[in-house]
């Protein structure tokens, strides 16, 4: 049995919860706060982190490429090894180019705090660039945004690209996201349609609330 740790306000960990639900693999949860983790198992004290009957893995890439060469029966990533990289390629760019670019804004965003003027100045010029190149590569063209199967870049970018619409329309007064990329929107909506993503997003909102009351 995998028990994945962490709290459902992260949207790390429910990339990989989705991912869990949506390929059918049974798992149990554990909830462990900021401040709370085991560092033997998340020497950073990040989330999420998986244990296995084999031992703890952490960093959501890692754990996610694990439960999909572990649990091959629904796959979430394509047989042809060159489709295979362009959604790794997508994952990568979420997450490198734009989660963590737009992170740089929560704690105002989201938290009651402050960033300067010439950081957001800044933040918000990075992501106008990145955006754009993320356009590039994502397919709103079809079912998913790597093609007609659901893979683990639509379980990164269902968790990930709310929050960036969110943190910008707040911070710059625009969602970026839709005002770049239309076609984000309605991409979106297919995808909160799905019931496991409903099911994730009520955990999430549920935990965001406990998060906030708590810190």
């Amino acid at each position: 049995m995998l028990t994945l740790i962490g709290f459902a306000a992260s949207n790390y960990y429910n990339k990989v919860k989705l991912a869990l639900l949506e390929k059918g693999v049974r798992f149990d949860e554990e909830l462990a706060w900021v401040g709370e983790t085991d560092l033997t198992a998340s020497p950073l004290g990040k989330v999420p982190y998986l244990r296995t009957t084999e031992g703890t893995l952490c960093e959501s890439s890692a754990i996610n490429e694990y439960i999909e060469a572990a649990y091959p029966e629904v796959p979430l990533l394509p047989a042809d090894p060159f489709a295979a990289a362009k959604v790794r390629e997508l994952v990568l760019y979420l997450e490198l180019h734009l989660e963590l670019v737009v992170r740089n804004v929560y704690s105002e965003a989201f938290f009651g705090g402050k960033v300067s003027d010439g950081l957001k100045q800044m933040i918000g010029k990075q992501l106008t660039k990145n955006i754009a190149a993320f356009g590039k590569l994502a397919r709103f063209d079809t079912p998913f945004i790597a093609g007609d199967q659901l893979t683990l870049a639509d379980c990164a970018a269902v968790c990930h690209l709310p929050v960036l619409a969110s943190a910008t329309k707040i911070i710059y007064g625009e969602d970026m996201l839709a005002a770049q990329l239309p076609a984000a929107r309605d991409y979106l909506k297919r995808l909160n349609a799905r019931p496991h993503v409903q099911a994730v997003n009520a955990e999430r909102k549920l935990n965001t609330e406990q998060m906030l009351a708590r810190y």
